[in-house]
């Protein structure tokens, strides 16, 4: 549950001591450790909050556990597992620090670190930086796009009148 900026140093010399300083698997590894942290705090929060009743009564008339798990908890679970798809996304498609830090050639850098290293010390060319973040939210738009009916549908699915 730290923040990254605050271990960006051993992280860096633990990624040197395995030979993985500027390759991607760095920055994967990275990023799904410092977000799991938080997609599992979210994911069973929301779990949490769903009856065991309804698992009871799928069993009641014929279900198994997985079938039950599949058919009632798992579409109910759906929101909220879409919303820590959606924040640790979100979150690992912004993250600067460590790809700065863990990333030194240009083709393995994020897209956040490219448009920084647009910025000149004496000059700016702002049409280009504008473009890159234009291509830099396309992602995370068609993601929610993409996500935000499962949301809505998850919702409704499965409640006890």
């Amino acid at each position: 549950m730290f923040q990254p900026t605050a271990l960006q140093v051993d992280l860096y010399r633990e990624f040197h001591a395995l030979g993985l300083l500027d390759t991607v698997t760095a920055l994967m590894v990275a990023n799904a450790a410092f977000n799991l942290a938080f997609a599992v705090w979210i994911i069973s929060a929301y779990t949490g909050s769903i009856p065991v009743e309804l698992e009871e009564a799928a069993m009641m008339d014929g279900a198994s556990r997985s079938g039950a798990l599949l058919r009632v908890t798992l579409p109910l679970a759906m929101p909220g597992i879409v919303t820590a798809v959606i924040f640790t996304s979100i979150a690992a498609w912004n993250e600067f620090i460590m790809g700065l830090t863990l990333t030194t050639s240009p083709e393995r850098q994020p897209l956040t670190v490219g448009i920084n290293n647009m910025i000149g010390a004496y000059s700016m060319q702002w049409n280009y930086v504008f473009a890159a973040s234009l291509i830099a939210i396309v992602p995370v738009v068609i993601l929610f796009a993409v996500i935000e009916r499962h949301v809505v549908s998850g919702l409704t699915a499965g409640s006890v009148k």
